[in-house]
């Protein structure tokens, strides 16, 4: 069973046992529109909540995207290389950027659910 988590920058937390995978929300892609590149972490690399891990760039803006949580990359998707626009297609599915260790669960009680992110969203 996996549990996503929101950020109010649009990056979405989806918790798969001990990882996470990390991407943009609809909403964020919509914003950026046709995306044409994204820039992944390397394997290995690790982050603190809050730090930048990854930049996508659209014919509209480049926008980075930043990691929801603390955690070291345990993989990237490979298929955004020859494929950017997977995040327009399906940004929670195919198109998301990497996967994270969790470093420290409590981290996520920092992050919206699905009801605050909506509701965020509509303020917006």
């Amino acid at each position: 069973m996996s549990d996503t988590r929101y950020t109010k920058d649009h990056e979405f937390i989806r918790i798969e046992g001990d990882s996470a995978v990390i991407g943009i929300t609809a909403y964020a892609q919509e914003q950026l529109g046709d995306v044409v590149f994204v820039e992944l972490p390397e394997i290995g690399a690790e982050f603190a909540s809050g730090d930048e891990a990854a930049v996508v760039e659209s014919v509209k803006a480049a926008s980075e995207v930043y990691a929801p949580i603390s955690g070291a990359v345990l993989e990237v998707n490979g298929d955004l290389e020859g494929e950017p626009g997977l995040v327009n297609e399906d940004p929670v599915g195919r198109g998301w950027f990497m996967r994270l260790s969790v470093s420290d669960k409590s981290e996520l009680d920092d992050l919206m659910d699905e009801a605050a992110y909506q509701a965020h969203l509509a303020e917006l």
